[in-house]
């Protein structure tokens, strides 16, 4: 289902805060209007100092008003993939009449039902930052993808929570507040650049995203059209700014401007008879550097994060889903990065580029992809999104007993479920039938 309107998209990054305001219309996504903001108050993709990411925020919003020529009072925020979790859920109530009889199952028995899915014990510092259903059952009944109209006496969903740190997501929600907007939704950053990055033949066989912004690179698994796997290194296109920086004595201004203006990633393309000036601290008269040289700065940062990338997806056996990998992010569009990923992870692999005018480079993927997940959401989606509570709530749902499991044995088995996913670090980190799980 495609949804009329406007839609904003807030993407809050390490080194830059971009907003995408679009107009849907009869099946057509347009730009209207477009904010980037240099980042403050960020370190490493988590927001570090409120009052400083909202002015920045805020300078971002009056950018994309003033395009747009629209109050923006509503966003749609994505959320970083640090320390996430991807648990699977499931919850099972009665829907039948005072009588027992069967009835029909309407908007409410779907909010109860996600209630009872997602009433599950967790840890004091995380909180739920999505859940999508991948089916409901009615009477025994699989496959259902919108039980609303039908007629049973039991209920049962089965889907997926993504859960991370509360100290992000409070951190996050209270910048967009504070910045004077309203949060219409929050969606995982590597799940809202599925959308846009991936065809539907790769979301549906697979294939890995690695997105290369300026604090941490994040590689991303997709199959079957969900988020698998993900994994975070905290390293970004700013350590190799720092890189840089330090290698040629100058400032992180000026290295900042070689790295765009001359930085190759594979020290194989560049060429040592090109030389640049390169204003060098303590020197007066600039000093001549090769682009071989400073390629080889560059690919040395880039290789040890493709590296620990490649073990970590490795370990799961994600590199042998056909679709490859996709770059994407701001470095992504480093000439030779393409080539030099290949090289490390021996798989096929390419850079994503926006192609809606004014916006083709990578650094806006996250944010056009934030509008496209929300255009594209189906009622009964949001409908179950929007059950999502604090674990206060919750919890005061399951004591006041308003989601009642049928079976007791149905209760402890889920419990136990949520027993063990809670122990892991990630519900498929480290897991090595995991190429396995994906054709389940």
């Amino acid at each position: 289902m495609e949804n009329s309107g406007i839609y904003v998209g807030l993407d809050i990054g390490t080194t830059s805060i971009k907003v995408i305001v679009a107009e849907h219309i009869k099946g057509q996504m347009n730009i209207i209007g477009v904010g980037s903001e240099r980042s403050d108050g960020l370190s490493r993709g988590v927001i570090v100092d409120i009052d400083r990411a909202v002015s920045a925020i805020k300078k971002a919003i009056q950018q994309a008003e003033q395009k747009a020529n629209i109050q923006i009072s509503k966003v749609t925020v994505g959320i970083p993939a640090n320390l996430l979790e991807i648990v699977p859920c499931n919850g099972m109530i009665a829907v039948s009449d005072e009588a027992g009889s069967s009835k029909e199952i309407d908007e409410n028995d779907v909010y109860r039902v996600t209630e009872a899915a997602l009433v599950q014990k967790l840890p004091p510092e995380r909180d739920v930052i999505d859940i999508i259903p991948d089916e409901f059952i009615v009477d025994g009944f699989d496959g259902i993808k919108d039980p609303r109209g039908m007629i049973g006496v039991r209920l049962e969903m089965n889907g997926v929570v993504y859960t991370g740190p509360k100290t992000v997501l409070h951190n996050t929600m209270k910048c967009v507040e504070k910045a004077g907007l309203k949060v219409e939704g929050t969606v995982v950053s590597a799940l809202a650049l599925s959308t846009i990055v991936l065809s539907d033949g790769e979301q549906d066989f697979g294939a890995v995203i690695i997105d290369i912004g300026g604090g941490q690179t994040t590689a991303a698994v997709v199959h079957d059209h969900k988020l698998k796997y993900t994994y975070v290194d905290q390293e970004g296109g700013m350590f190799v700014t720092k890189d840089i920086s330090v290698v040629l004595n100058t400032s992180l201004e000026n290295a900042e401007k070689i790295k765009r203006n001359y930085g190759y990633a594979a020290s194989n393309l560049a060429s040592k008879d090109d030389v640049f000036p390169v204003e060098v601290v303590g020197q007066v008269d600039p000093v001549q550097i090769s682009g071989e040289y400073l390629s080889e700065i560059i690919e040395a940062r880039m290789t040890q994060i493709f590296e620990k990338l490649r073990d970590a997806l490795e370990d799961i056996r994600a590199l042998q889903l056909p679709g490859g990998i996709v770059l994407t992010g701001g470095l992504a569009a480093l000439p030779g990065m393409k080539e030099l990923a290949e090289d490390v992870f021996g798989v096929n692999v390419k850079v994503f580029i926006p192609q809606q005018m004014g916006l083709r480079h990578p650094s806006f993927s996250q944010a056009i992809g934030l509008i496209k997940y929300v255009m594209h959401q189906g009622e009964i989606e949001k409908i179950v999104k929007s059950t999502i509570a604090s674990g206060d709530e919750l919890d005061a749902l399951k004591e006041n007993k308003k989601v009642v499991a049928l079976n007791p044995q149905v209760e402890e088995k889920n419990t136990k479920k949520k027993r063990n996913a809670g122990k892991k670090n990630n519900a498929f980190d480290g897991v090595k039938n995991f190429f396995n799980t994906f054709f389940d």
